[in-house]
């Protein structure tokens, strides 16, 4: 698998995430090219596709899942704080993330986890992850739709409170209702989780491994990641989504588990401070 650069990440909650490998200060470009003068050699050539994300956000670890299971040769910047900067919202008016920035995309840029990693399956011929018969890829296309339509609503509900993730306008955590009323609406969505997941094991997964059949899709990817999400408010997962989880995991290794640590560890802190906040208030 080619190499890959993580940036250093811009301030974010302390002891929120681990640091990826490679997090290390950088040469300089000037420094770089004074080496390469001295052996010889040419300066390594700069990866043309760069992902902005944030390492707590299971919408940014798919991409970031996607993009290291695929053997892409990419670079990737951990924005946190960062998303609403001139610079970036220069590029991504909707500043959101993830980010895949590619000269070859129209407007030098794209979000939207689903869609990169659609449009890099496209561009690379990626057919295991994304396959191109109509049929097959038609479900694949269900699966995540379904799950960003759907499911995905219900674990932000349910999820984005414990998390202290901002609220999406008009929905009752964004509101000025009371907490009585916002842990009411909450806990509806946590309840209602049940049926989008039951209908990924009836109908998606069936009597396959994965939703991509006998190797993980896009879409496995990104309905991992999601379900990675519902550890925050101890939500009991079905057996066979326990199953499913470690399976995605065995199977993609570090690809899978490097990203999957740093939502994991956001999680973790997002705990640990609620404990000391509720050991406090019992003090």
């Amino acid at each position: 698998m080619p190499a890959r650069k993580t940036a250093t990440s811009p301030a974010k909650p302390a002891g929120a995430a681990r640091r990826a490998s490679g997090a290390e200060a950088k040469p300089t470009a000037k420094a770089g090219a004074e080496a390469a003068e001295k052996t010889g050699s040419k300066p390594a050539k700069k990866p043309s596709l760069h992902i902005s994300m944030l390492k707590p956000s299971v919408n940014n670890m798919a991409v970031r899942v996607f993009a290291r299971a695929a053997g892409l040769d990419f670079a990737e910047t951990d924005v946190w704080g960062s998303t609403r900067s001139p610079e970036f919202l220069m590029k991504n008016p909707a500043h959101m993330t993830p980010m895949l920035e590619d000269k070859a995309l129209p407007n030098g840029c794209l979000w939207e986890s689903c869609a990169i990693m659609q449009y890099l399956s496209n561009k690379h011929g990626l057919d295991n992850f994304y396959p191109s018969s109509p049929a097959k890829r038609a479900m694949i296309d269900s699966a995540m739709f379904y799950l960003i339509g759907t499911l995905y609503p219900y674990v932000a509900r349910a999820t984005y409170p414990t998390l202290n993730f901002p609220q999406y306008a008009g929905e009752v955590g964004a509101s000025s209702a009371n907490p009585a009323r916002k842990l009411e609406a909450a806990k509806a969505a946590r309840e209602a989780l049940s049926e989008p997941l039951e209908v990924f094991r009836s109908f998606y997964l069936k009597d396959k491994p994965f939703i991509g059949g006998t190797r993980p899709s896009i879409a496995d990817i990104r309905l991992a990641a999601t379900l990675e999400f519902l550890a925050a408010i101890d939500y009991e997962l079905p057996a066979w989504a326990r199953d499913y989880m470690a399976a995605m995991e065995k199977k993609l290794g570090s690809a899978y588990s490097e990203p999957a640590a740093d939502v994991r560890g956001y999680i973790g802190y997002v705990k640990s401070q609620q404990k000391k906040g509720r050991a406090r208030k019992a003090a």
